[in-house]
């Protein structure tokens, strides 16, 4: 099996596994006082420093969440609202998750306005149009660190002197989630109120994110009730996802593992400048683990399957997107044919150059299979 759809989820690492193991067994709520609860807040501690350590930040700025979408919703909705008295203006870009594109369109009905940022034809974010943007009665800015269908890596380093220049009174909200782990990651570097983290993409388990609030920020939190999180997100906190979470954040080497996925990255990239029928649509300079690529006139669920019987994975953009046609293309200004054939691959610090070179010679067979039944229909 060849295994390039790590953006959509990755295989959880044995570290991770051990650690889901050991919280079945200290099954404890974290809540109780008695021995069993201490044990499991112990363990829910230690996976807080870890996640903090990941990313720059305190432990104490760190709070979990069922995963990036819920970060996503939480930020958005609960950022806005903490500075709805002081401006009801958002500014996004139109490339983001759905996670952040909804809840700030939910925004509007509650009175807020709403401006999305658009990429230029390769996918990239000028600041200057950031620039554009933001006004004195700007609240909100949210912007991903990597665009998850393209890997295009957008300046949030820059929106701290934009919201400060333009006298803005914004929070500043990063997705960071196909970021963590393949690129350095310093929230005091970028100067982000909130960012979002997920643990499946990291090599966790499926149900844990986290959103990081920077000291003295308020977020109005909209999951209520036993005070979990330090009355931040109610709900007894999933603590084997926890665990395996700051058990995955712990193994991670941005610098090795990025090396390790550019080398692949390169090889692909070889080995799709050598098909006449490709166009990249990833930007030059983009994250070290993610190509998009289009086949005109192929159909990406023509591809995928193609590839899927030759026990390849790959898919045609994000997973919650089951299929349809990519938003995030589509703003680049591509073609709807472009965009229908696009395919996404994306890897992990396990995937070797030898996939990469299978991979290749799997595409050039489907695309000639495919050729050739046209000519004979």
């Amino acid at each position: 099996m060849i295994y390039f759809d790590n953006s959509s989820t990755t295989a959880p690492s044995q570290a991770a596994i051990d650690a889901v193991k050991g919280m079945l067994v200290n099954f404890g709520n974290p809540s109780s006082l008695h021995r069993l609860g201490a044990a499991a807040q112990t363990e829910m501690d230690e996976a807080r420093e870890a996640v903090a350590g990941a990313v720059g930040a305190s432990p104490s700025e760190i709070f979990f969440t069922s995963g990036g979408t819920e970060a996503n919703n939480t930020a958005i909705t609960g950022g806005a609202a903490a500075r709805r008295r002081r401006g009801n203006k958002i500014v996004i870009t139109a490339v983001e998750h759905d996670s952040v594109l909804m809840p700030a369109k939910n925004l509007e009905s509650a009175g807020f306005r709403v401006e999305t940022v658009a990429p230029g034809q390769d996918g990239t974010i000028d600041p200057s149009a950031f620039e554009r943007a933001v006004d004195g009665d700007t609240v909100l800015v949210s912007c991903m660190m990597v665009n998850n269908e393209t890997g295009a890596v957008f300046p949030v380093e820059k929106l701290r002197d934009i919201v400060v220049r333009a006298g803005a009174p914004a929070l500043i909200h990063v997705d960071a989630v196909q970021a963590l782990g393949k690129l350095r990651i310093s929230v005091q570097d970028i100067g982000c109120d909130m960012m979002t983290l997920s643990a499946h993409k990291i090599h966790g388990i499926k149900g844990c994110g986290a959103l990081y609030v920077k000291k003295g920020v308020t977020v109005r939190p909209f999951m209520l009730g036993g005070g979990q999180e330090r009355g931040f997100r109610a709900g007894t906190e999933a603590t084997a996802a926890i665990a395996a979470f700051g058990a995955a954040c712990r193994e991670l080497n941005p610098a090795e593992d990025a090396a390790k996925m550019l080398e692949v990255k390169e090889e692909l990239l070889r080995g799709l400048a050598g098909i006449p029928q490709v166009i990249v649509n990833s930007p030059g300079l983009s994250a070290p683990h993610i190509i998009n690529f289009s086949v005109p006139g192929y159909r990406s669920e023509t591809l995928l399957h193609a590839f899927e019987a030759r026990d390849i994975y790959v898919s045609s953009g994000s997973a919650c997107k089951k299929g349809a046609l990519s938003h995030v293309l589509i703003a680049q200004g591509l073609s709807r044919e472009r965009a229908d054939s696009a395919v996404r691959v994306s890897l992990c610090r396990d995937n070797t150059p030898d996939e990469a070179a299978r991979f290749i010679a799997a595409l050039k067979e489907i695309i000639s299979t495919v050729a050739h039944v046209r000519a004979r229909s």
